[in-house]
């Protein structure tokens, strides 16, 4: 009998090529779940205080832990009220989506020249807007947060478009009248027990080689010229280096979507959910709040978009929480 080959198997995943920076510090939305129903925003930004972990009561039918407590990691979000800003339609072309027109608020916070040059508020793009309701197929609000009521340090607002969902376009475009202006809370958005997909910007780590970066075992000691380096770059034929060589470059800082996190609290008072002496890195939370169960990408600080879930399950009741540990 021959040897039998060594087996190897891919090291890394070649699902996310090419890993390259992120063409920002704030994710983009490139999709918005179809929920039907009454109108509602479909999405919300909060900014990453910290973790921490929590005991709970299992309550997942079938579960073997269930009716016992268990220990699960969660990640704390500072939620601030935001604003809106402008309503935006959209009406559904041959090549997707094309803007037809926006209508601004009157009462726009005054850090939002920092990021954009707002228009002068004119009724009369609400008046187009509903004149052409005909022809609008979906109804966004641009939203900005408020980074001063947060302790990010920060005094320049994010915006994020969100859409409006439900089942008429006239129900979402009187929805959107009444949030111009206005703030917004994320319990307004979102309930407690309900899932949610987060998007966000994870943490960068710069230029790495192939055995960070990809994952790849270390030579021998006595190999040829390098150690961290792959055994071969490929064969003769094709004469070029392959996509899936492992290969130095960018590493972090990617965008990412974690899909069906289930909100386990949504709190007003952020001095309860606050350690003593504050989140490490980040510092006290002074109002809203949201616990998030498991992980969520980026290092604190960074704003994380919460979203409707694209193929979530229906909301079901959250788990009670025993106890919360906030040493660490």
């Amino acid at each position: 009998m021959g040897r039998r080959k060594k087996h190897s198997p891919k090291h890394g995943s070649l699902a996310y090529l090419p890993r390259g920076r992120a063409r920002g510090w704030r994710a983009r939305v490139r999709n918005w779940p179809n929920v039907g129903g009454e109108p509602r925003l479909l999405g919300f930004m909060a900014y990453k205080a910290g973790t921490a972990h929590t005991v709970i009561i299992d309550n997942r039918q079938g579960s073997l832990t269930f009716g016992k407590e268990v220990a699960i990691p969660v990640t704390i979000l500072d939620a601030p009220p935001m604003i809106a800003c402008a309503i935006r339609a959209y009406q559904l072309t041959e090549d997707g989506l094309k803007a037809l027109g926006e209508a601004w608020s009157e009462r726009l916070p005054p850090e939002i020249s920092r990021v954009v040059k707002p228009p002068k508020a004119d009724p009369g793009k609400l008046e187009a807007l509903e004149q052409s309701i005909d022809k609008i197929h979906e109804i966004r609000v641009l939203m900005a947060t408020q980074p001063k009521l947060t302790s990010t340090g920060k005094k320049s607002p994010d915006l994020l478009e969100v859409k409006v969902g439900g089942d008429s376009v006239v129900k979402a475009l009187e929805y959107a009248k009444k949030l111009l202006g206005n703030q917004v809370r994320i319990s307004e958005v979102f309930q407690k027990g309900q899932y949610i997909d987060t998007l966000s910007i994870t943490k960068g780590k710069g230029i790495q080689g192939p055995v960070k970066r990809w994952g790849i075992i270390r030579k021998h000691h006595k190999a040829r010229k390098t150690r961290r380096q792959v055994g071969t770059l490929g064969p003769w034929n094709p004469s070029f280096v392959m996509y899936s060589v492992p290969r130095a470059g960018q590493m972090g800082f990617f965008q990412r979507t974690e899909y069906n996190k289930q909100v386990l609290e949504i709190g007003s008072d952020g001095s309860k959910i606050t350690p003593k002496g504050g989140f490490k890195h980040y510092g006290v939370i002074r109002g809203d709040f949201a616990i998030i169960s498991g992980s969520v990408p980026g290092p604190v600080k960074r704003a994380v978009i919460l979203r409707y879930p694209m193929r979530g399950p229906e909301r079901v009741e959250a788990p009670r929480i025993e106890y919360i540990n906030l040493a660490g």
